[in-house]
């Protein structure tokens, strides 16, 4: 085999045995394997867990699967890097090795003791959380390893008062775990769990706030009974906490708004309850920040906005903002294709209710946008909420679109649920 392959196109060739066999680009963390041969960590890594369990290059079978990272080639690496520097080559960082699983288990074990004193187990979470922030990989072997379970034991741990830094930094950490629909379930069907996590979520460390409010949605979202996911909608606290984080400076804490407007779809989600989404002020929050969602965030936002204009109180306060009408009609064929159905659903909500709601829509150029949507690539459930507000707002258009308007036959709106 050739000293080097193919010269990039940034005019360097890389030496041959800088290159991972597998993947034949440059190693970024170079692990040698039983055979002592060496790969790029990601990519044999990669080979075993597609169930491989022979060595790449040698065919010979691996004896265990024990990654030894190979120091030196990869400061040969590094120092190649830099010395190709002026071809546009940057150094590599030095990897962070993945967690070993013996030393999560003993960190485990000195956070979950009650016997320990509170700063050493302090101390054994805040370790915790920092690997887990490190990798998938670590998030991975901490969990196999019984974390969320010691993790809910100590957030609602009838020691909380004597020492809530510690149930603080394990909400931090749990939170970085999906949860099993069991453990959801232990959190959303004890009565003291929801209290507990009501009263966080007014804590004045807006951390403490955000990842209870991801708690809230992570159990919400995670219960599959209505009666149990009701039991925590129904708390007046929890929604009013929910929508304080997402009125949260941006520049402060930014994840509060993503975590906010999750936890208030989780909780939407329950029909019976989301008045008191209405009573806390969610319409006011969800137009007010409506620009300053991600495109994710933003369909979930949309979501939320049609669901709570299902009901005579949403439908009143989301009519009552000025800007409701005017932003759900710029928003059609601009973000993607589920915001352009959820609003198109939460316009002829509102202007089935309301004839204020179809001059402004109509004032706002909806009449365009419907157009456009209906003979575009959009979902049918959205093409179909378009035909149904057209044809509402038939008295309404301007006489120049009166020509087009016999085009379009509308049809019965299909409701998604949620």
């Amino acid at each position: 085999m050739p000293g080097s392959l193919e010269p990039l196109d940034l005019g360097v060739q890389i030496p041959y045995h800088f290159r991972c066999p597998i993947s034949l680009e440059l190693m970024r963390d170079p692990v040698t394997v039983s055979t002592g041969q060496t790969y790029d960590r990601a990519s044999i890594e990669s080979w075993v867990a597609t169930g491989n369990t022979t060595c790449p290059v040698t065919r010979v079978p691996l004896t265990d699967f024990t990654l030894i990272p190979n120091h030196t080639l990869r400061r040969l690496i590094q120092d190649w890097c830099v010395a190709n520097r002026s071809f546009g080559v940057e150094r590599i960082p030095t990897p962070k090795q993945p967690a070993d699983p013996a030393l999560v288990r003993s960190l485990l074990n000195q956070a979950s003791s009650v016997s320990n004193p509170a700063a050493s187990r302090l101390s054994a979470l805040r370790r915790l959380r920092g690997l887990a922030r490190d990798s998938d990989k670590n998030r991975s072997v901490i969990s196999s390893l019984n974390a969320r379970e010691i993790l809910v034991n100590i957030v609602f741990s009838s020691t909380a008062s004597e020492s809530p830094e510690l149930n603080h930094e394990a909400l931090s950490l749990l939170v970085m775990f999906p949860l099993t629909e069991s453990e959801c379930v232990s959190v959303t069907s004890d009565v003291d769990r929801i209290a507990l996590l009501s009263q966080l979520i007014f804590h004045s460390s807006i951390e403490v706030r955000v990842n209870s409010a991801a708690l809230i949605e992570i159990v919400v979202a995670g219960t599959r009974c209505p009666e149990l996911r009701a039991q925590v909608s129904n708390v007046d606290e929890i929604f009013e906490g929910v929508i304080g984080i997402m009125t949260n400076p941006i520049a402060s804490y930014p994840r509060a708004l993503k975590v906010g407007v999750k936890a208030l779809f989780a909780l939407c989600l329950v029909k019976q309850t989301r008045h008191k989404a209405v009573s806390a002020g969610a319409a006011e929050a969800l137009i007010d920040r409506l620009a300053d969602f991600e495109k994710c965030d933003a369909e979930r936002a949309l979501a939320t906005i049609e669901l709570l204009c299902r009901i005579p109180a949403g439908c009143s306060a989301f009519a009552a903002h000025a800007l409701t009408v005017p932003l759900l009609v710029k928003i059609i064929l601009k973000i993607s294709d589920r915001a352009t159905e959820y609003a198109a659903g939460a316009l002829l909500s509102l202007c089935s209710s309301s004839e204020h709601s179809q001059r402004d829509a109509v004032a706002a150029g909806v009449v365009t946008q419907l157009l456009l949507l209906v003979q575009s690539d959009c979902t049918d459930r959205a093409k179909r909420k378009a035909q149904l507000l057209l044809k509402l707002l038939r008295d309404s258009w301007p006489e120049d679109s009166i020509g087009n308007s016999d085009d379009f036959v509308c049809s019965e709106v299909v409701i998604p649920s949620y």
